[in-house]
């Protein structure tokens, strides 16, 4: 009888192939688990100069020699990374994961075809961006989980000055589950020049997340909106707090609002995606639409489940003064042979499986 007791208790907390199903502690219900990440892969370029001058930095004659055996280290690094985000409740990792600082689509393949994950069959979505430095945004997707409808990209404008060039922000639609959501995938302006100097840039680029995501719901309010990126500010900066209206609360958040859960990672935890100085920073943030949230939703709902920074032992250094810090691939012109500069970040959501 014991042991039949135990076999039921297995059963119910199995983790099934696929976005994890879990049993609810307090009730028999079990729900679908879909992660949601989001990783700066920290100029992950190919060896070819074929975009002027950055792009000779990162070749084989260039300042950080950066030939054959550096980029496919580089790539088996993050590989590893991203084959470390498997949890317990989604244990083929995130249904959807974006990046940033890559220079092309032909990049990402590669990494998708690594071996450590290329069990996972991720599909690539991505867009060659205007930017200077010749770096962009993309989206590595689950097929499995997600199901993609269609991309959108947009461009940041500056009033006065035609010349500013940086990413673009690549809006993607699809089916997580069986809801549709639109990802907005953004690496905002640099701090270059100052954090207050440069706070106009960011706040630009928040307004134009805000028009995207406005304008995904005047065609379909009850799209859910998750916007992502390496924003280049912190939770409580102005781009994020007043721009976009990200809260720390979910009960103060309006169905067409936004949440944003790592405000009290950083400020009560302590807990960062990057370090400068001592000090640590949440710049990797994962913001969700309010009609993401229970207090929002009906009960059946795909809602906001929990959140978390990847900060795994092996990604961090253990050397020096930079112990604890992201393990990253070049230190003062010295290749380390790391992972990035920045911690991935990801968020779950939760839907009742019997849906």
């Amino acid at each position: 009888m014991k042991r039949f007791i135990l076999n039921i208790c297995l059963t119910l907390g199995l983790i099934v192939a696929g976005a994890g199903v879990v049993a609810a502690q307090k009730s028999a219900a079990q729900y679908r688990v879909y992660g949601v990440g989001f990783y700066n892969l920290e100029n992950l370029f190919d060896t070819i100069n074929n975009n002027g001058s950055y792009d000779l930095e990162f070749s084989p004659n260039g300042a950080r020699q950066w030939d054959g055996r550096k980029y496919w280290s580089k790539i088996h690094n993050l590989a590893y990374a991203i084959s470390q985000m498997s949890t317990k409740t989604t244990p083929n990792g995130p249904a959807i994961l974006g990046v940033s600082e890559i220079e092309n689509k032909s990049v990402l393949d590669d990494l998708v075809r690594d071996p450590q994950i290329r069990r996972l069959g991720l599909q690539v979505v991505h867009h060659d961006s205007p930017d200077r430095r010749g770096v962009d945004v993309g989206l590595l997707y689950n097929p499995r989980y997600f199901r993609f409808e269609s991309v959108t990209n947009h461009t940041l404008m500056i009033d006065g000055n035609p010349n500013f060039r940086t990413r673009d922000q690549m809006c993607v639609t699809g089916l997580l589950g069986d809801r549709r959501v639109s990802v907005i995938v953004n690496h905002w302006p640099s701090r270059l020049g100052g954090q207050e100097q440069s706070s106009y840039l960011r706040e630009a680029a928040a307004a134009l997340s805000r028009h995207i995501a406005d304008s995904v719901w005047a065609i379909d309010p009850d799209r859910g909106v998750i916007i992502m990126g390496d924003l280049n500010d912190d939770p409580d900066d102005k781009s994020c707090r007043e721009v976009l209206g990200a809260k720390k609360d979910t009960r103060k958040v309006e169905p067409h609002g936004f949440f944003n859960p790592w405000w009290r990672m950083l400020r009560d935890k302590g807990i960062g995606t990057l370090a400068y100085k001592s000090a640590w920073n949440l710049f990797d943030q994962i913001i969700i639409s309010g009609n993401l949230l229970e207090e929002n939703s009906a009960e059946n709902d795909m809602v906001y489940f929990k959140s978390m920074v990847h900060n795994h032992e092996f990604l961090r250094d253990k050397q020096g003064n930079r112990a604890g810090y992201p393990h990253r691939t070049f230190s003062a012109g010295i290749w380390l042979d790391g992972y990035s500069d920045h911690f991935p970040t990801e968020i779950f959501l939760k839907q009742k499986s019997g849906k």
